[in-house]
């Protein structure tokens, strides 16, 4: 095997694969030019050998065994883990903390990354999936990242073959169904690539999550991004929405757009708004619509299409019903962690200890908006 570096990981996953093991499959962003992204800028991409990632994997298993094994002493047990940390190369702690975590949660789950799994050779992909599966029998999913316009050019059979090797969930950055919006944002993709790709994924029996971004046209798009997005949505019928609400970077080029004024920043109530929009356009799907991230205003936009639709929408209303100065103690509380939900938000403790904050910090409807994007960026 050559020019193996040693284990490596990659810098993201979603938020609901916390608990599986991470296996980088693909180096950083073969597109790279998303406006609202920082996270791979600067980076070169670059597939990895199967045959490394396959030895990522054996080095993981090498650590598991050792945790399994109740005859070692401690002493024993860690010998044998330093052993495993130093054929591992320079990242070797991640590779045994990688273990350590994976066994903890009792290896049911297991993460490709980086940013576009998909565009690795079919072939091999099936072939590391198969080893998965060999060497970790538990796991009983196997997600992976997947850019709309790679996934529009895998056939059909290339889809299946990977379902039946193990791969069950395709996490897909929607982000948007406008095509204005996908092309003010440089995704590099269209809806109609959206659509193709996501009925691709559906009809090979692999689960699909899309990602739609409230906010991410700026207040001259925000109706046409929800109602655009809603219409791929119904198209596509997938296994999850999951909300992403907008979280700019100041050092993103999307940034630049704002500062020169081309586009204008949407707050919070706009982008609740907008979510509202995007819900009221659903129409005959089975999906569940997600709110798995704290940049999310209001986390009770979470159920099951269609029976939880309006049950969900209720839930924007009791927000945008409010009285601005309660809209504004929400979501100071909401951004700084203390209040979680609509229950929280009625504790007379927690209030007061939200308006002692606004009022030592002089916020106020005026500066508002400056102060809770200072705090949503801290998540990004």
């Amino acid at each position: 095997m050559d020019n193996y570096l040693g284990f490596e990981l990659g810098p993201i996953r979603p938020p609901s694969e916390a608990n599986s093991l991470l296996l980088r499959v693909t180096r950083n962003c073969p597109w790279n030019k998303c406006e609202f992204c920082t996270i791979y800028k600067g980076e070169k991409f670059s597939l990895r050998d199967k045959e490394h990632v396959i030895k990522d994997i054996d080095t993981v298993k090498a650590a598991v065994d050792v945790l399994s094994f109740k005859e070692y002493s401690f002493t024993e047990a860690n010998d044998r883990l330093d052993e495993i940390r130093e054929m591992a190369g320079e990242s070797g702690d991640y590779a045994i903390s990688s273990a350590v975590n994976f066994y903890r949660m009792g290896m049911k789950s297991v993460f490709l990354q980086d940013a576009d799994t998909m565009i690795a050779r079919p072939d091999d992909l099936v072939d590391i999936l198969k080893h998965i599966k060999r060497v970790f029998p538990s796991v009983e999913r196997i997600t992976s990242y997947g850019r709309s316009s790679t996934i529009a050019r895998i056939t059909d059979e290339n889809m299946k073959r990977m379902a039946e090797a193990g791969l069950n969930r395709i996490h897909m950055g929607m982000e948007s169904g406008s095509d204005k919006v996908l092309d003010l944002i440089r995704k590099g993709t269209t809806k109609e690539k959206h659509i193709i790709a996501g009925k691709k994924v559906m009809g090979s029996g692999i689960e699909l999550s899309v990602y739609y971004m409230p906010g991410l046209g700026g207040k001259e798009y925000s109706k046409e991004n929800a109602m655009e997005t809603a219409d791929a949505i119904n198209q596509i019928n997938p296994s999850y929405v999951r909300i992403r609400t907008l979280a700019i970077s100041e050092i993103s080029p999307l940034n630049e757009k704002y500062v020169k004024g081309e586009l204008t920043r949407t707050n919070d109530t706009d982008m609740v708004m907008e979510l509202k929009w995007m819900l009221e356009g659903l129409k005959n799907i089975q999906s569940n619509i997600v709110s798995d991230h704290i940049i999310n205003l209001i986390p009770e936009v979470n159920g099951k299409m269609p029976k939880d639709k309006q049950k969900m929408i209720d839930a924007i209303n009791w927000y945008l019903d409010l009285p601005n100065e309660d809209k504004c103690i929400y979501r100071v509380g909401r951004r700084m962690g203390m209040i979680y939900d609509r229950e929280m938000f009625y504790s007379d403790q927690l209030r007061n200890k939200v308006m002692g904050i606004m009022r030592r910090e002089g916020i106020d409807e005026n500066n508002i908006d400056c102060f809770t994007d200072n705090l949503i960026n801290k998540y990004i």
